[in-house]
């Protein structure tokens, strides 16, 4: 029976985490960026993984035990991250992890799964290079940037794009972003412009920008967190840049720009994979509406919605791996991931072989869509 089929009212009155008072709970490891740059995204998916676990216990938990949250702050840093998984597995037993958010932190972590032989679903990071280098303990269920560049391909006919610019954070996850969307954009005649880079956690864009703004491309894909979004809208809008500005990774919630960018934000686009002002849209709109409802309930800051669905669905995807497993075991457990069929908001989880032949990773293929601000409103591209 699917763990979905099996809620009940009163989720959100239990609680979970290293202070639960469970008589027996499986352990699930949670290794996001609670401090540092990417604090305000990893709290978000921090607390969509604590709604589901919720839920979950309140429908008789997996196996008939309690799910137990163990969170770990990495920092926003990679040797931190690294470090964090190691704790996890060797002090706090966790026999499956989900992290670690940005993928320069997810990369540092993989060493471990491999050490440790311990499986880790990873909500967020979309670097190529997470599941094509030979790890058989990584199971994705957010799109790397190939899979983003493939769905943006899909968009095109809705855009009228000619030759594009990039700028993107200097780290593995935005340099993925402009090898697969350059790679995307040349098969499809489009020209690449000038690319920018700036460093996590920068604030003077000025430079980057205004060598975009001397670029005759009709468009700029920016790869970055919501906190840098902002000030890449306000500075851009500061000095005159009419180009498109459209952004990847699905790490940002426009009503969040909204409210930081003001007016600036207006004209914006952005490639989504949950757009919760159109729950109606996607491939299981209960699914959209239940956890907006759960998320609201908790008192949730609504912003929060395009991160926190990823925590939500993770530990929904590995609850289910757990189930299938039959027990609650590192190795039974990578496994199952293999068998899950999990209805999720933007599809329904199943894992495709990607990497070297023999040591594959998992990936899931998600759907996404391409919505855009106007007058201080979300709505569908070109709608």
């Amino acid at each position: 029976m699917k763990i979905r089929n099996c809620m009940i009212a009163g989720a959100l009155a239990l609680s979970v985490g290293a202070g639960g008072a469970y008589a027996q709970n499986i352990k699930i490891g949670v290794n996001q960026p609670l401090t540092g740059a990417f604090s305000a995204s990893g709290t978000y998916v921090a607390n969509g993984a604590k709604v589901a676990a919720e839920e979950i216990n309140a429908a008789g938990g997996v196996l008939g035990q309690q799910i137990q949250l163990v969170i770990e702050d990495n920092k926003s840093n990679p040797t931190e991250a690294a470090a964090v998984a190691e704790k996890l597995i060797t002090s706090d037993k966790v026999p499956v992890m989900m992290g670690a958010w940005g993928s320069s932190l997810t990369l540092a972590v993989l060493p471990k799964l491999m050490q440790y032989k311990v499986p880790m679903l990873v909500e967020t990071s979309s670097s190529g290079k997470i599941t094509q280098q030979g790890n058989p303990y990584v199971f994705r269920i957010s799109p790397p940037s190939w899979v983003e560049a493939d769905v943006f391909e899909g968009l095109l006919p809705q855009l009228d794009i000619k030759k594009v610019d990039f700028l993107a954070i200097n780290n593995d996850w935005g340099l993925g972003t402009i090898n697969d969307f350059s790679e995307m954009f040349k098969e499809n005649g489009i020209e690449i412009g000038r690319v920018e880079k700036m460093d996590e956690g920068a604030t003077e864009l000025s430079a980057q920008l205004a060598n975009i703004k001397s670029s005759d491309a009709d468009a700029v894909i920016v790869t970055a967190a919501v906190e840098q979004l902002t000030l890449v809208l306000k500075q851009a809008n500061d000095i005159g840049l009419k180009k498109q500005i459209i952004t990847t990774g699905g790490s940002q919630n426009p009503d969040q720009l909204i409210e930081q960018a003001g007016g600036a934000a207006n004209g914006s686009s952005h490639l989504t994979f949950f757009a919760p002002w159109l729950p109606d849209t996607w491939p299981h709109p209960d699914r959209a509406e239940g956890f907006i409802k759960l998320w609201d309930a908790a008192g949730h800051n609504p912003i929060g919605l395009t991160e926190s669905y990823r925590g939500y669905e993770g530990i929904y995807v590995i609850a289910a791996a757990i189930e299938k497993a039959g027990k609650a075991e590192p190795e039974a457990i990578r496994e199952a991931f293999w068998e899950v069929e999990e209805p999720a908001i933007n599809g329904t989880v199943t894992f495709i072989k990607d990497g070297p032949e023999g040591r594959e990773s998992g990936q899931y293929m998600a759907n996404g869509t391409l919505v855009q601000i106007v007058d201080g409103k979300v709505q569908d591209f070109g709608s």
